[in-house]
């Protein structure tokens, strides 16, 4: 079997059988769809076991409680079969083909051990919605692909196709927020190639009530903390401090720090202050300090009633 494709499913009767249908009209046959029910409340549960009845490749786990994504996916996990694992969301869907073109570049460059592949961000969103395309391009350096691909904006666990021995000993952390940007940096440790192409399309679509629409101080935090540990190794990377994707890319931690503060303004201050100054941003922190500047960062958005989205 070539494919796993796991599908977390919590109280998405209104949009699992769109999620479901675009998998199964799919041109690509090769796979097993594991759907994880998580003791949904609604008729999510029965609906599962009809799609279970009317295709054989279509299996169910049924949780007797709630135990959150993470765990909904690593239970996914321990039953995938295939040689490579994808992950669809119950109320996002796939574009008609995409499962085909992205196995026919998997049989051609059998070296890649994740594929990542175009998305529609915030579907849905009257506003913020946005096509993220990428180029065919092929990393063996993962520095490259986080920093000059900026893959830390988009460590969604959707929207990539993975080589199944990656989870070997990776798992999506219980109880977490942003669980993506935890697990993300723990299988590009373990791939030799990681590959992205202009080809297929992942829907992911906008929900107001989700995790991000919704994050709170707390939850920011837990990102903030994610990103910590590659923080900590910028001066092993960068030692000059003059890689402008490295200073971009600590220019968004510093944003994430900034948010934490503004919602916690007791939590403690976490993010070690680097000498990078390509934006005003980062020379304010170098000029004032982590507590002056994200004081003054609050103060402003008091004053003008704006606040980073």
């Amino acid at each position: 079997m070539r494919l796993s494709i796991i599908v977390p499913v919590y109280n998405n009767e209104n949009t699992l059988a769109r999620c479901l249908q675009s998998i199964l009209r799919q041109s690509f046959r090769d796979y097993q769809l594991i759907l994880v029910d998580d003791a949904s409340t609604d008729g999510s549960g029965l609906l599962c076991d009809r799609y279970v009845q009317a295709d054989h490749r279509v299996q169910v786990i049924h949780k007797k409680s709630n135990v959150g994504l993470s765990e909904a996916r690593n239970s996914g996990i321990r039953k995938a079969h295939g040689e490579y694992i994808t992950f669809i969301d119950a109320d996002d869907y796939i574009a008609a083909g995409t499962l085909e073109a992205l196995m026919e570049i998997l049989m051609v460059h059998h070296e890649y051990d994740m594929l990542e592949y175009p998305v529609w961000e915030r579907f849905g969103h009257p506003r913020r919605q946005h096509r993220l395309q990428f180029k065919a391009t092929a990393y063996d350096n993962i520095d490259d692909y986080w920093f000059r691909c900026k893959a830390y904006l988009h460590s969604y666990a959707c929207n990539k196709i993975y080589r199944t021995a990656l989870f070997s000993d990776v798992r999506f952390p219980v109880g977490r927020k942003f669980e993506d940007i935890y697990t993300l940096p723990q299988l590009l440790s373990r791939c030799n190639y990681i590959a992205t192409t202009n080809v297929g399309l992942y829907y992911y679509c906008y929900n107001p009530a989700g995790i991000t629409a919704k994050a709170s101080g707390s939850d920011l935090n837990q990102l903030l903390q994610a990103h910590l540990p590659i923080v900590g190794k910028l001066h092993a990377i960068d030692p000059q401090y003059t890689n402008a994707h490295a200073a971009t890319y600590y220019a968004h931690v510093l944003n994430i720090q900034l948010d934490v503060y503004e919602r916690l303004p007791h939590c403690k201050l976490s993010l070690p202050v680097l000498p990078y100054r390509s934006t005003v941003k980062l020379q304010l922190l170098n000029l004032l300090g982590l507590q002056r500047l994200c004081r003054i960062n609050k103060l402003f958005h008091q004053i003008t009633g704006k606040h980073r989205s």
